[in-house]
């Protein structure tokens, strides 16, 4: 990328799946990369990992703060990918296409996961919202096939359309609040996987 360019799209990589290093010309004052990962200047937003990378895990820089649409779409040799504790935000579709991941920690200080954020994780099987997020963007979990459970805090108060579509292994649903509060949730259309799994009221899921 060279130093003229000042601005980079979201999913311009997107299906690029032999795509294994991105470098910055030095001079640009809007973009850098880091060991072929391409980030904003002061590197508080990751904007790519080239989906050719063939290893298994990977550990989000502990500055980074926003992780770009589309950031980790089509990685699926990865397995494991760890996010720091000052991300507040997983954007639009971010995760999408990661099929071999399996499982993910979400950090305390994220508020918002984006629409589509883990569209196509066929392999997650179990996953934790922590209770800093309030909202959960349409089709965020769609196409989860292997998603058995899922803890959602009671601070979340909007469910996307078809957040949970074609999650059909989900059975329990964890909800620390009450069975009111969970009635009073605003779930949007195409969540019937969600709806007719089975809710455990004043439960985390942690002590199961």
């Amino acid at each position: 990328i060279p130093n003229s360019v000042t601005s980079i799209g979201e999913y311009a990589f997107h299906g690029c799946n032999s795509l294994t290093y991105i470098t910055v010309n030095r001079s640009n004052e809007h973009y850098t990369s880091m060991d072929g990962i391409l980030y904003n200047k002061n590197k508080t937003r990751l904007v790519c990992y080239p989906a050719g990378i063939n290893q298994s895990s990977f550990a989000i820089p502990s500055d980074v703060t926003s992780i770009g649409d589309g950031a980790f779409s089509g990685c699926s040799s990865l397995t494991r990918i760890t996010i720091p504790n000052c991300a507040t935000s997983i954007g639009d579709g971010a995760f999408s296409g990661c099929s071999s991941l399996t499982s993910i920690n979400i950090p305390d200080s994220v508020t918002s996961i984006g629409n589509g954020a883990f569209f196509d994780c066929s392999s997650l099987t179990r996953i934790t919202i922590p209770d800093s997020v309030t909202s959960i963007g349409d089709g965020a979990f769609s196409g989860c096939s292997s998603l058995t459970s899922i803890t959602i805090p009671n601070s979340v108060t909007s469910i996307g359309d078809d957040a949970f579509s074609h999650c059909r292994s989900l059975d329990t649903v964890y909800y620390p609040g009450m069975q009111e509060q969970a009635e009073s949730l605003n779930i949007g259309s195409g969540n019937e996987c969600l709806q007719n799994a089975t809710w455990v009221y004043g439960s985390s899921g942690s002590e199961s």
